[in-house]
């Protein structure tokens, strides 16, 4: 265990600069625009799709019943306003797999670290858990963090115009729940994202240069090829599906979410997005509980299991290739 930590580690201040900077550098940005449009809009009229709720230039009066709406919507939706950073994971994640075995056999510091006592199992697998724990992890807290401080700038313009609804988002519990409901996604963004991290890592342990092009170029390639002769010779094939289980699974499972592109856990947080719409603010926290729930859903689909079972192996044919090629 010892090992496996500084192996990790090693991995980090590699990539420093992706893993720490990029992500902090966004969400700076993110928080700085924030403040900019708190500053430069302070006077501006604001219009809020409540009934009882009166905007101005210069106020925003709301009754109780308004005030705890707000509070109780934001307190559900606020790790949203961090979309940036969930989208960036994905980009994080797939490049550094890409790179992570490659890298090391390109600059020839692989004879290095082999002559060390560490075997290659434990490497492959170091990589492979920062690709799938530590990065989703660190990006979700630095996303809550983020996503807090712009809901907080947005309340402060909120309270500064004459409606205080802080205490009120302090007290309610999904406040302090959702957080922990999107903490509790990630083991789903684990096991959805194996087959991507693992193919990535083979293809990385095994091109002698290009491994952009390998890695995603031949999925495509074949896809192509396999669609022109279902078309010329009538093969019967159903290309829809390839691409949705094979294709998409090999190149985009890193993004966050991409399990709702199955049906069968799609429709249910369509129909909940559909009753929010019309009915009343609580009924947001449908919507919630639907992605919530939909997300654990698929961990129980063949999609997720025979894709985590996939990715195993081609992490182990990552260690294998690792073993036996250190040329570059």
């Amino acid at each position: 265990m010892k090992t496996m930590g500084w192996l990790i580690r090693r991995e980090y201040w590699e990539h420093k600069g992706m893993l720490l900077w990029v992500p902090v550098a966004i969400a700076t940005l993110m928080v700085a625009f924030a403040l900019a449009m708190a500053f430069m809009g302070h006077n501006a009229e604001i219009h809020w799709d409540m009934p009882e709720g009166k905007a101005s230039g210069v106020t925003i009066l709301m009754g109780q019943r308004q005030q705890v709406a707000l509070a109780d919507k934001a307190a559900a939706t606020y790790p949203i306003v961090a979309a940036p950073l969930y989208m960036a994971l994905g980009f994080m994640v797939f490049s550094y797999c890409i790179g992570a075995l490659y890298n090391e056999r390109r600059d020839r510091s692989l004879l290095f670290w082999k002559s060390l006592p560490v075997s290659d199992a434990a490497t492959v697998v170091s990589k492979a858990a920062l690709a799938l724990l530590l990065i989703p992890l660190g990006i979700v807290v630095l996303a809550l963090a983020t996503a807090l401080l712009v809901t907080l700038i947005a309340l402060g313009v909120l309270a500064y115009k004459g409606t205080n609804v802080l205490p009120l988002l302090l007290t309610s519990p999904h406040f302090w729940l959702t957080p922990l409901k999107l903490v509790a996604l990630v083991p789903v963004y684990m096991l959805w994202a194996l087959p991507t991290v693992g193919w990535l890592l083979m293809v990385s342990s095994w091109a002698r240069s290009k491994v952009f092009l390998w890695a995603v170029g031949a999925p495509l390639l074949t896809a192509m090829l396999l669609s022109w002769a279902n078309k010329a010779f009538t093969l019967g094939l159903d290309m829809e599906w390839l691409f949705s289980n094979i294709i998409s699974r090999l190149l985009v499972s890193v993004v966050p979410g991409s399990w709702f592109a199955i049906e069968a856990l799609r429709r249910p947080v369509e129909y909940a997005g559909a009753v929010a719409e019309r009915g009343p603010t609580s009924e947001v926290h449908g919507v919630v509980d639907a992605l919530f729930n939909g997300s654990w859903a698929a961990v129980a689909t063949p999609n997720l299991l025979i894709g985590a079972l996939a990715g195993v192996l081609m992490i182990a044919a990552a260690i294998w290739l690792r073993r036996h090629r250190e040329e570059g």
